[in-house]
């Protein structure tokens, strides 16, 4: 009995690829890495100008701060796996490595969420209470804000990810992804699972989809505040300041959306497919936020100009 336990628990997973294109893994790997050292730097300089510019010194600059260091962990504990599968065929995965990774990724997925929740709030408050920004907002009540989406993240996620310590593992022990997440996990246990796959839904709906549902009613109520301002220019002006946000909110929401469709309703899609899927969840939301904050936001495109002495900045 003990060496059976031994062989259920020691033997490392297997991470897997693009199965049936293997001789393809180094082609399939550089529009990758080519996005991986882009969202590295991307994600990377924004938090390089909010630290370093003291006009970015804001809160709603602050949060975007958040969602890039939220964008650079979900980069960082990803990719390491999927390029050491596609350069190396390194696919042996020790148990508390992977138990490690798959929290991390789904901590910071839930991280994500609810940093854009805070970017609605500052929003909300920055269109409806002007005039209290300031002093609602202060620098203390923005830290407590990130304290409390990290621990709410971090908390929520540890009680499936301690279980898969205690679990027997005796099937094939191949995961179908180059990364670990808990549902590829989660199948290889030989154990009931049932707090395991129910959990997790409790998760998405009372977390990830209410707040959803808070910044869609925030952003009712903004709209429904601008639409009462007479100048409109003044108006025009302060749905401009929502417009990154936004984008960002259908980035990720989409990318979710999308994934949950593949994984429900994808049954006879090619399981290439629900891989592909997976690598836009995790590489397009973290490659396009600073792209949408580059483009719509005039304060980083500044940082920018002065950060790469471009002519552009002395124009202005």
């Amino acid at each position: 009995i003990l060496a059976m336990w031994f062989n259920t628990t020691t033997s490392p997973f297997l991470l897997t690829g693009f199965p049936g294109m293997e001789k393809a893994h180094h082609l399939i790997s550089i529009p990758l890495l080519v996005t991986y050292i882009s969202i590295l730097l991307g994600n990377g300089i924004l938090l390089f100008l909010i630290r370093d510019d003291h006009n970015l010194h804001e809160p709603m600059y602050y949060f975007l701060a958040m969602l890039a260091a939220t964008d650079l962990g979900v980069t960082l504990t990803t990719m390491p796996t999927v390029l050491g599968v596609l350069w190396l065929n390194h696919r042996e995965i020790g148990h508390r490595a992977c138990f490690s990774q798959a929290y991390f990724i789904h901590t910071l997925s839930i991280v994500e969420s609810g940093v854009l929740l805070a970017m609605a709030y500052d929003r909300f408050i920055a269109i409806r209470n002007p005039l209290r920004y300031t002093s609602i907002l202060t620098d203390t009540q923005v830290i407590k804000i990130g304290v409390g989406v990290l621990a709410r993240a971090g908390l929520s996620i540890m009680p499936i990810i301690i279980r898969l310590h205690w679990l027997p593992y005796c099937r094939s022990h191949i995961l179908s992804h180059a990364f670990c997440l808990h549902q590829d996990v989660i199948k290889l246990a030989c154990a009931d699972i049932t707090f395991n796959r129910l959990y997790p839904v409790v998760v998405v709906f009372a977390m990830v989809l209410l707040d959803f549902l808070i910044i869609f009613f925030s952003y009712i109520l903004i709209l429904k505040t601008v639409m009462g301002i007479a100048s409109r220019d003044e108006r025009a002006k302060a749905l401009n300041t929502c417009v990154s946000h936004i984008c960002c909110i259908l980035v990720f929401y989409i990318t979710v959306v999308g994934l949950t469709f593949i994984h429900r309703f994808g049954k006879h899609v090619p399981h290439v497919v629900h891989i592909t899927m997976s690598y836009i969840y995790f590489l397009f939301p973290p490659f396009m936020n600073p792209v949408i904050y580059s483009i719509k936001t005039k304060q980083i495109q500044i940082g920018i100009f002065r950060l790469f002495s471009l002519p552009c900045c002395k124009a202005r």
